[in-house]
């Protein structure tokens, strides 16, 4: 974020459940401007958690993550409240953020909403469970949506904005603009088991344990290919884009290559059989998943060059995560 703007001056937002990621969510808030009201089981478990937020602030800040005055305005724009219906009244947001399990959601949202105004916007931070479902316990569901933030909250830019069948849509663009007022960015997700985040992530790791389960390879190396071949691309791209780039010719026959093994794993995906008969083979024709003029296909090669470059540069200032054994990799 940028430091001396505050995009959510004069606005109250409470965080219910003051833990790990409702603290993260906190922080930010606080830094984009503000009033954050932090509330948990008891008013010690949320002031204990709120001189956690000030301490790790002021170290965040000494690393150079936080601006240099982080802790200072986190202290003065974090509350610890005596209980949630305390840190709702009058409350602008509320983002709930309570351990992910639906009997703990329901019975403090069941609170929560009973304490709001029937108009205040509730999101929740759930990662897998469905927002309809959750949505169950609360009084006028339809201001109710998930909104999740990733972890570590404070670091990792994405957001999930997720509305279930019944939430009115008029409230979505208030709630991407807090997002965005805290420098993240929003995708708007519909309400499916998983959503978008977590459906990919564990296919990927389902895949990963399987090639570990199968002796192809080590979790070390697997780890090795994913972050240095395909993961080295999707800070700067997601996946159709980098389909588009490799030519969506290829892609499908790649997946045919694998259906000689695995015929139903790696079924062709019906909309890249579709755009292949069409000939929207990508970049090299003009479009595909996603449309880039022919003209300004030299422009995107050149960033993205430019890009994983700068990546490497950056890993190699960064250096080798404190994950592998050293004395291991020397003896090998």
């Amino acid at each position: 974020m940028t430091e001396g703007t505050d995009p959510l001056a004069g606005r109250t937002i409470a965080v219910i459940g003051s833990g790990y990621m409702g603290g993260g969510i906190a922080q930010v808030l606080a830094l984009a401007g503000a009033r954050v009201r932090l509330a948990d089981l008891d008013a010690a478990t949320a002031t204990a958690d709120r001189d956690r937020l000030i301490s790790e602030a002021r170290r965040f800040a000494d690393d150079g993550l936080f601006p240099a005055h982080a802790a200072d305005t986190i202290a003065d724009r974090v509350e610890a409240s005596a209980g949630y219906e305390q840190a709702v009244d009058g409350a602008d947001f509320v983002e709930e953020a309570v351990p992910e399990k639906i009997d703990i959601k329901h019975d403090v949202l069941r609170r929560v909403s009973a304490a709001t105004a029937p108009d205040t916007v509730i999101g929740s931070n759930t990662s897998t469970i469905l927002i309809g479902r959750i949505a169950e316990a609360v009084e006028h569901p339809e201001r109710f949506l998930g909104v999740h933030f990733s972890n570590p909250a404070p670091f990792i830019p994405g957001v999930e904005v997720i509305a279930h069948a019944g939430t009115d849509p008029a409230i979505l663009p208030g709630v991407c603009e807090i997002v965005r007022a805290t420098g993240k960015q929003p995708a708007l997700i519909s309400d499916a088991e998983g959503f978008v985040l977590n459906r990919l992530q564990y296919a990927l790791f389902s895949e990963a344990s399987a090639l570990v389960d199968e002796g192809i390879a080590s979790a070390e190396d697997v780890d090795t290919v994913v972050r240095t071949t395909f993961g080295f691309r999707l800070p700067f791209f997601g996946p159709f884009a980098i389909a588009d780039m490799a030519g969506l010719d290829v892609y499908k026959f790649c997946y045919e290559s694998m259906q000689t093994r695995w015929p139903e794993r790696f079924a062709t995906p019906r909309a890249l059989a579709e755009h292949v008969e069409n000939g929207r083979l990508g970049t090299k024709s003009g479009g595909g998943f996603l449309d880039v003029p022919a003209e300004r296909v030299p422009e995107l090669v050149a960033y993205r060059n430019t890009a994983y470059v700068r990546m490497q540069q950056l890993l190699d200032e960064l250096g080798p995560a404190p994950i592998r054994n050293e004395e291991k990799e020397t003896d090998q």
